[in-house]
């Protein structure tokens, strides 16, 4: 699939956190007032971002402050409550999402359960050409298989094919839920804590093949959740952070990650630093 024009990151943000400002092209990914409300409690409120198709963001946020809800509603997954969420430029509510699921790659807890326990590591991948979670009686050629091959090489994991799921380690299936994200060859990538329960050896690896991914030209726009700033790969231009179901800051990622920003998020005074290409955070001298 083709991917869309450069987008615009929208102004606004609390705290005197800055946002970027771009030219009016049309970005993937749209939100304009958001709210989710479910059983009487407002999850998301009032989330205004936009993604570029050239843009790679990062999430942060504590517990319970709405970054998988977020997700949810970039992949067409959740409906806002008030607000208009645009997505590949289909209006949520006015659009078929199924049409639309195909062209997000999702890689997600939620969705990770669902797979069999049973079903081959090359079937897990595979199955995301039809948007399925399960092999049945689709048929697939030469190229398809070829692509799936290539993505587990891609994530260290190409000798898993064979296997089954459920027989992976956690570190290993999070590979094959990033590659299955990507066999579509999807127009927006969507990755909710993929370093979640990894030991370091793992997390390390694993952001190193992402912050590859980030800085491919040719990949597809793409938003990683997180809870921890250590686990932001290199590449990543730009930075959200939310509280509570709220943007605290959004904009250029070395404009956001700072510690009066951070802070305010996680909700205790921090110190912040850079390294290099990577970030790192820990809870200030008292």
């Amino acid at each position: 699939m083709s991917q869309g024009s450069t987008g615009t990151v929208r102004a606004g943000t609390a705290s005197g956190v800055p946002t970027a400002k771009g030219t009016p092209e049309v970005p993937v990914l749209d939100l304009d007032g958001v709210t989710v409300v479910r059983g009487g409690q407002t999850l998301l409120d009032d989330v205004s971002w936009a993604v570029g198709a050239d843009e790679r963001w990062v999430v942060l946020g504590p517990n319970g402050a709405g970054k998988t809800t977020l997700l949810q509603v970039a992949a067409g997954r959740v409906h806002p409550t008030r607000g208009r969420a645009e997505v590949l430029e289909e209006e949520l509510g006015l659009t078929d999402v199924f049409e639309l699921r195909p062209r997000i790659g999702l890689a997600s807890a939620a969705l990770a359960e669902r797979v069999p326990a049973h079903e081959r590591v090359v079937d897990v991948v595979l199955t995301a050409s039809y948007g399925m979670v399960g092999r049945w009686r689709e048929a697939y050629e030469g190229p398809d298989h070829d692509r799936a091959q290539a993505l587990l090489r891609q994530l260290g994991v190409d000798g898993l094919g064979p296997r089954a799921y459920g027989t992976l380690s956690e570190g290993e299936r999070k590979r094959v839920q990033i590659a299955r994200a990507l066999m579509a060859d999807p127009e927006l990538v969507l990755l909710d804590e993929p370093a979640a329960g990894l030991d370091l050896g793992g997390r390390e690896d694993l952001v190193r093949r992402l912050g590859a991914l980030a800085a491919d030209p040719l990949a597809p726009a793409l938003v990683l959740v997180t809870h921890h700033v250590e686990e932001v790969p290199p590449g990543v231009t730009h930075a959200l952070l939310l509280r509570a179901g709220r943007v605290v800051g959004q904009g250029p990622v070395e404009e956001v990650l700072t510690a009066p920003a951070l802070g305010e998020t996680f909700g205790l005074a921090l110190r912040v630093e850079r390294t290099g290409n990577r970030w790192s955070a820990r809870a200030a001298a008292a």
